[in-house]
């Protein structure tokens, strides 16, 4: 757990991500890997040398039509003395029914931040926080190249010009297993996506082939990770 949190500080030291007095928005999907970045943000205002607020932003998308639950985060929220915020989303209709999406992810990922970055914007926050992990961007690394032909990932930290907002990712350190692990041991109240593709997406296909290469290659993903800061690919 203290090892967990000492990534989430390192991240956020290495690049800069958190300034004194700064006002961060949080977008909480209720995912394991957004509920443990809140608890980390939250807990680390305790000691951090910086003093900072947050926000908790949740867009639901409405799969189905039907509102998520989300009241076991507000309860969370209420606890930590975090503000939460909620905006009920038609995206599920648009995505599934009006556009009938064969590959809804992308699409999906693009209009949700949009509706968080509107929202951080509204709740007078300059810098939102997203719960991408190291292994988000290991994956996302492979899939440019496989499916894009192309060198790159998403930033650690980069700037919104159209939005004024910064965008940070303090989980960038943190391995995907050890989230989930401090989830499960600190009890989080973790959301079930109702999304219709949920676990058959290109993502879920190029997480498979690196556990896969990492029966020949056990440190493989460690070694993307390196090339990538050595290379200092999109910020890294």
């Amino acid at each position: 757990m203290h090892a967990l949190m000492g990534h989430v500080r390192a991240a956020a030291e290495k690049y800069t991500m958190i300034d004194e007095g700064d006002r961060i928005a949080v977008g909480v999907s209720g995912g394991k890997d957004s509920l443990y970045l809140l608890y980390a943000l939250a807990m680390m205002r305790r000691y951090y040398p910086k003093r900072y607020e947050i926000v908790a932003l949740t867009a639901d998308p409405c799969f189905n039509g039907q509102e998520t639950d989300y009241s076991a985060v507000e309860a969370l929220c209420r606890e930590w003395d975090v503000e939460y915020r909620i905006r009920r989303t038609n995206l599920g209709k648009i995505i599934f029914e009006d556009r009938k999406e064969e590959n809804p992810c992308s699409l999906c990922a693009r209009m949700r931040r949009g509706i968080l970055h509107d929202m951080a914007k509204d709740a007078g926050c300059g810098k939102i926080a997203l719960g991408h992990h190291f292994d988000d961007a290991v994956q996302t690394f492979l899939m440019n190249l496989f499916y894009g032909g192309s060198i790159g990932c998403f930033s650690p930290k980069s700037y919104l010009s159209r939005k004024d907002l910064t965008l940070i990712r303090p989980l960038v350190f943190c391995a995907e297993s050890d989230i989930r692990r401090a989830v499960k041991k600190i009890g989080l109240p973790v959301v079930k996506s109702g999304c219709p593709a949920d676990g058959v997406t290109a993502r879920q296909d190029t997480a498979d082939l690196i556990a896969a290469l990492e029966k020949q290659f056990p440190d493989l993903k460690q070694k993307v990770m390196g090339a990538m800061e050595r290379a200092g690919i999109d910020g890294w």
